[in-house]
């Protein structure tokens, strides 16, 4: 039996319904971006279409879970998971509003026929600045469960972006790469040898500091050191390849057991129509919009995914 796990920030999923407690005005029908019913509904319909091809070519159908990141709310999920390709599949979701300040969530999308939800719970990252400003960046999520009755424990994450400069940064993605550590000492706390997933856009590469510690002092491994390259990678900017988006896990995903899932692979999930097909951006990411000028495509990110097997 195998499994996929996926991961994929969906770039700026808002509603077109003016929330006055979330900074949606950039996606407003009235605004620059002429965020429009019809526009949403598209990206609804081609996001629900790309999730339900990742991994398809392996296990003949959509992935068991999915870690999202850039969702507005409750909303946008229930419009997901009621989209064209994804209604028949029976998903669920996990989501917690965040005070995050561009109003932007991560969630969980799960397959009710092979996962079951058993608790969940919100982490907020406090960051405050050299004035002592506060940082307001999105909550983590940590969703536990059994998948085919096995125990396991998925954080999703979205860590603060590199908006004001990589280094200058960098302290508020080592907050969370903190965060996250707690959050896998609560576990270790609470289950014997608990099997976790990490996922998320870090913001971060493999190599960077945040998640090299991460890695290195709680015993994870991080199976996306070996995909990034100078022609691969979830986002490119200036032409520059990222691999923000990621997947680690516990190490027991390799211990060899009898009916029990253990660690495939992890690829990038980089098909064709989710790219640019022209151009000097050829290859790229096939964006919803480039500054305020709409493209119609999917996101700025790939999605990844790894596989487990089930022996």
């Amino acid at each position: 039996m195998q499994q996929i796990i996926a991961f994929y920030n969906i770039e700026n999923m808002f509603d077109v319904e003016d929330d006055p407690y979330t900074n949606d005005d950039d996606f407003l029908p009235a605004a620059d971006r002429h965020w429009t019913q019809k526009r949403y509904e598209r990206k609804i319909y081609k996001i629900g279409s790309a999730i339900a091809k990742i991994g398809k070519h392996e296990t003949k159908g959509p992935p068991a879970i999915v870690g999202l990141a850039e969702i507005e709310n409750d909303t946008v999920l229930e419009d997901l998971v009621r989209s064209p390709d994804l209604k028949h599949h029976d998903y669920g979701y996990v989501h917690y509003d965040s005070p995050d300040t561009r109003g932007i969530d991560v969630a969980l999308l799960y397959d009710k026929e092979v996962f079951q939800v058993s608790a969940s719970e919100r982490f907020t990252v406090f960051i405050e600045d050299e004035n002592g400003i506060r940082d307001y960046t999105r909550d983590i999520l940590l969703v536990s469960g059994t998948l085919d009755g096995e125990q396991m424990h998925f954080i999703v994450n979205h860590w603060p972006s590199r908006r004001e400069g990589e280094g200058e940064s960098a302290y508020k993605r080592m907050a969370a790469a903190e965060m996250v550590s707690e959050i896998l000492v609560q576990l270790r706390l609470n289950y014997e040898d608990p099997k976790v997933v990490i996922l998320g856009d870090f913001n971060d590469n493999p190599d960077d500091e945040s998640i090299r510690s991460l890695v290195k002092n709680d015993m994870l491994f991080n199976p996306m050191e070996t995909l990034l390259d100078l022609d691969h990678g979830s986002i490119n900017f200036q032409f520059h390849w990222n691999l923000f988006d990621q997947i680690l896990c516990s190490i027991n995903f390799f211990e060899s057991k009898q009916g029990v899932y253990k660690f495939g692979y992890a690829k990038i999930f980089n098909d064709k129509f989710l790219a640019q097909y022209k151009g000097k951006y050829s290859g790229q990411p096939y964006r919803t919009y480039v500054g305020n000028k709409y493209k119609g495509g999917f996101s700025d990110h790939f999605p990844v995914y790894i596989l487990i097997k089930k022996m």
